[in-house]
């Protein structure tokens, strides 16, 4: 998941015959996406774990399933928060599962308050001024605020 130098690269596909509006859209707005580094990222789970003796935090390159066969991992804990998140993690636990059938897959549903959570709707919601108070963990809140706070604006010396 992490290179060498955090940055993140993304293709978007497509035949472009002709390029469209829509098309510039799409590419203006995923460019905006990706709002911290993997060593950021890193660092903002491990603030937030401390006090957790059995995490740890690491990022990897390739299959997950290769990845917890590495660190000797039997079990791969998926997050659902909805009936649109099921058919895609079934899908992923099933090829997992066929890749690795030593390694299982365990759903757990979310609490009911952060349900609706999800970090595209935090970053849009801090990106046009909004509280997101009480849906990341505060040194997450404050580090969302820095990237997002904008720029001073240089007013010009009048003579």
């Amino acid at each position: 998941m992490s290179s060498s130098t955090d940055s993140v690269v993304a293709i978007y596909p497509g035949s472009f015959d002709p390029l469209t509006n829509g098309h510039l859209d799409l590419i203006a707005r995923s460019s905006r996406l990706v709002v911290f580094s993997v060593s950021e990222r890193m660092e903002m789970l491990r603030e937030v774990t401390a006090g957790l003796p059995n995490v740890e935090v690491d990022s990897f390159d390739g299959l997950l399933v290769d990845y917890a066969t590495a660190q000797g991992a039997t079990l791969i804990v998926r997050g659902i928060r909805a009936v649109s998140d099921y058919e895609y993690e079934l899908q992923m636990a099933l090829m997992n599962r066929r890749l690795r059938p030593g390694i299982e897959t365990m759903f757990l549903l979310s609490g009911e308050a952060y349900s609706f959570i999800s970090s595209r709707l935090v970053k849009e919601v801090v990106r046009l001024g909004g509280d997101v108070t009480g849906l990341v963990p505060a040194s997450v809140e404050v580090r969302l605020a820095d990237r997002f706070r904008p720029a001073p604006v240089l007013n010009p010396v009048s003579r």
